[in-house]
């Protein structure tokens, strides 16, 4: 039985999902920390020069630039407080959790779009191998499991590595999420997870390939000289 479990996919790196959003720097009080927010819809398409600078008035939701008393005075209502726009900045957010984790701010959209590019994994452009103890398969998978045991045509394909006792797998059409995989295969991730069992893979790897490659994993290798991954179940055993 596992010794330990995690509620996270511990193969989870990096941020996923990046977003640009133009906000409003607003200043509002001196002795307070600027606040940061939407231009009003209204004026989504103002240039940032036409933004920045600027008085505004703004509530929870959104700022909206004013240029005239008379502006001022007819929106008050519904935005209470006045500030006055210092810059405009283009923040990433990852969106892979709720709510979104801001990444970072930039001054421009493209320094925002530069910086999205260095930081998010894409598929063919950075390593997406790993490689992890047997640990985390329990004794039985480990000292039963031969190649002819994983069978192909599963978005998946096994290899041995004789020389270190280890093997490894290669996930095809990754993420294994169910949009991707409807898109590419035409299934959800547990009809083709069920389709792996009805083939014959233990449940036990079964359940870390899917973990693996729900975090877009390409090459996953099990190696009894390897280290644990933090997070992932264990087993015990007795190499």
């Amino acid at each position: 039985m596992p010794i330990n479990n995690h509620s996270s996919n511990p193969f989870v790196r990096s941020f996923n999902d990046l977003r640009i959003q133009r906000l409003l720097a607003v200043l509002y009080d001196a002795q307070a920390p600027l606040c940061h927010l939407p231009p009003h819809p209204s004026q989504q398409h103002l240039t940032d020069d036409q933004l920045a600078r600027h008085p505004c008035l703004f509530n929870a939701q959104h700022a909206l630039i004013v240029n005239s008393s008379a502006a001022m005075a007819a929106h008050e209502d519904t935005y209470p407080y006045p500030g006055i726009v210092v810059q405009v900045i283009y923040a990433v957010f990852s969106h892979d959790q709720s709510p979104p984790i801001l990444v970072g701010d930039h001054y421009s959209e493209a320094l925002a779009q530069v910086r999205i590019q260095q930081i998010a994994f894409e598929t063919g452009h950075y390593s997406r191998c790993w490689e992890i103890s047997t640990a985390h398969l329990p004794d039985a998978v480990c000292e039963t499991l031969t190649l002819a045991a994983v069978p192909g045509g599963l978005l998946l394909e096994a290899f041995e590595l004789r020389d270190s006792r280890a093997f490894g797998v290669k996930l095809i059409a990754t993420p294994w999420t169910d949009s991707h995989l409807e898109r590419v295969e035409g299934c959800t991730a547990n009809q083709l997870r069920q389709q792996q069992l009805d083939a014959g893979i233990p449940v036990e790897l079964v359940d870390v390939l899917h973990l693996a490659a729900q975090a877009d994993v390409r090459i996953l290798i099990f190696d009894p000289d390897a280290s644990q991954l933090e997070g992932l179940p264990t087993y015990d055993t007795q190499h």
